[in-house]
């Protein structure tokens, strides 16, 4: 028996048609709109449609616009306490990877203290469409924040199940053309580093240390819990490692010298590099201005940084 030919030829646009069926006059067509802007895809979907509306046999037009998601590395940045710097390095570092050529999305996660809108100097509300929200553009990254959900301020006083329930809203979010999703977390191991293991399995973690010992008793910690739930750890970031005088020039230690490249050795975990107590970074993180938007001194210690890890991505864990 012959079957009659398919009269949904000649379409425009044919090499974004993936499938095209005539039945009962109703024509459904599945278009790949990857990579589209939201104009571009409508146009082409008003193409197509008036294409087919005007194909004899054809009474109504069902088309379907997909996308293929984008592969998507998850990164995890953690400390085992706080103060050590760790959102300013997850901003700055996510700018950094920007500006090596990836597209980058931010995740403040920090329920304990979500400073990611103050770093990248903006404090807009994300929008939402098809029920999820839209990040917030900033600095060549997009990134969405807990501290977007309050007014500046106030306290987050949410227990377990609801910092859990926002980091899913934030994970599920519109990342459109995402590779990398950086997820800067609470200090410590708790509910929200579970979660996140568990419902999402980022690649790989970072983990930031200042150099001295009561800092690196707190990263070994983090580094053991992403140890036993089989998330490899890139490296270790050693923050606030010299200060430069800006009068003589003189260098001083502070927190200690090189503790957390000797941890990092000593746990077999790679050694990412350090950054310096700067007040320059200090200063421009309280303004909102990233250093590592510049070129500097202080943005290419975040550029040097930003290549180790994505160097370490690269290598096939074993």
């Amino acid at each position: 028996m012959e079957h009659p030919a398919d009269p949904l030829t000649g379409l425009p646009h044919d090499e974004r048609i993936r499938s095209r069926k005539l039945a009962g006059g109703v024509a459904t067509i599945i278009v790949d709109a990857t990579g589209l802007p939201k104009d571009e895809a409508s146009g082409i979907e008003e193409d197509i449609r008036s294409a087919a509306s005007a194909t004899a046999g054809v009474s109504e037009v069902r088309i379907a616009m997909t996308a293929a998601q984008p592969h998507r590395t998850l990164i995890a940045i953690g400390s085992g306490k706080g103060g050590v710097g760790k959102s300013t390095v997850s901003a700055n570092l996510a700018i950094a990877l920007a500006r090596a050529g990836k597209k980058v999305g931010l995740i403040d996660a920090d329920v304990y203290g979500p400073s990611q809108p103050t770093l990248l100097g903006t404090h807009d509300k994300p929008t939402a469409e098809n029920d999820k929200l839209l990040p917030v553009p900033a600095h060549g990254i997009r990134f969405l924040s807990l501290g977007q959900l309050v007014s500046p301020g106030h306290a987050l006083a949410w227990r377990g199940p609801m910092a859990t329930g926002a980091l899913a809203n934030l994970l599920d979010a519109e990342w459109g053309d995402a590779e990398l999703l950086l997820v800067d977390l609470p200090p410590g191991t708790g509910d929200v580093q579970l979660t996140l293991i568990q419902r999402s399995r980022p690649a790989g973690a970072v983990i930031v240390s200042t150099p001295q010992d009561l800092s690196l008793i707190d990263a070994r910690r983090a580094v053991d819990l992403f140890n036993k739930t089989s998330v490899p750890v890139l490296g270790i970031i050693e923050n606030m490692a010299t200060y430069v005088c800006p009068h003589c020039g003189e260098e001083s230690h502070p927190f200690g010298s090189g503790g957390a490249e000797a941890a990092a050795a000593e746990m077999g975990v790679a050694f990412l590099g350090r950054l310096p107590l700067s007040v320059g970074i200090r200063e421009a993180s309280d303004a909102g201005n990233p250093p590592a938007a510049a070129d500097d001194a202080d943005g290419q210690a975040f550029a040097a940084i930003a290549r180790k890890l994505l160097e370490a991505l690269e290598t096939p864990v074993h």
